[in-house]
């Protein structure tokens, strides 16, 4: 029995080089930390990450054994799943533009968002999630609008009871803050109702930060001084966070969300 690394990167490391040696024939680069790139398809680590990280002992063999059931008998059935199985696994996610920088654009089922960002759609399995390919839209017969329309229904339905943490700051600004840690805290910017149920207690339309995945924090707009720290303390989670998405606010209205490159300033594109 081996160590894993506990470095997000160096794991996600181990994890290829495990990969190479047991599927040689798979073409497997990293691309960024916890997350592969596996055949042209993304790979999501977390789950491992976190089974590895309570049985640190036994980190090669939970990983082997991992990659042995993914990448046999599953992988042929992942290539040739139904809509019928994936309609209710079907979730979205925001990611930023660079992730084109690793990625063929054409290859990857999404839609244009704001902020430079896109929503790309997953596979939501019990130990993993893999993302939606162009080839896999088509197969189910689905557009990029019907795909992205299961995809919100479903993150509506995925945690219905979610906890929202209300605080006060010092500068008299106010945030509400979702941490589920469940792979989705920033995509529930993409809440149906999002602004119903929270611009009653931020006084209206709202700042939103989702420096990376695994955070998503409301802000009301005012006061200055509270925005101004705010806005540091996210481009400093951005710039450290995994799975980084945008260091910008996006401004979310009854109307829908708006992307904004500066605060205060017009609104710039709405979705």
């Amino acid at each position: 029995m081996g160590v894993m690394p506990r470095e997000p990167e160096a794991f996600a490391e181990s994890v290829a080089n495990l990969l190479r040696r047991l599927q040689p024939e798979y073409a497997v680069d990293l691309v960024g930390p916890r997350e592969l790139l596996v055949n042209g398809r993304r790979l999501d680590l977390e789950n491992l990450y976190r089974m590895v990280s309570h049985e640190p002992a036994r980190g090669t063999e939970i990983v082997e054994h991992y990659l042995e059931q993914l990448f046999t008998g599953d992988a042929v059935q992942l290539m040739t799943m139904s809509l019928d199985f994936a309609r209710a696994r079907i979730m979205p996610r925001i990611q930023p533009e660079s992730i084109f920088e690793h990625l063929s654009r054409e290859q990857v089922a999404h839609v244009p968002f704001v902020n430079d960002t896109v929503i790309v759609f997953v596979t939501d399995l019990p130990h993993m999630t893999v993302s939606i390919t162009t080839e896999q839209q088509l197969r189910w017969n689905l557009s990029v609008e019907e795909m992205e329309e299961i995809a919100r229904n479903n993150l509506n339905e995925y945690a219905p009871d979610l906890e929202v943490q209300l605080v006060e700051s010092k500068e008299g600004g106010k945030a509400a803050i979702i941490s589920q840690h469940d792979g989705y805290d920033a995509a529930r910017l993409l809440l149906g109702g999002l602004f119903e149920r929270l611009a009653p207690q931020l006084g209206g339309d709202f700042l939103v930060a989702t420096p990376a995945r695994d955070m998503f924090v409301a802000l009301s707009p005012r006061p200055a001084p509270f925005i101004e720290r705010l806005r540091e303390r996210v481009m400093h989670d951005f710039r450290r966070l995994p799975y980084p998405i945008s260091p910008d606010f996006f401004l979310v209205t009854r109307d829908g969300v708006a992307g904004m490159k500066e605060y205060p300033q017009e609104r710039r594109e709405a979705a």
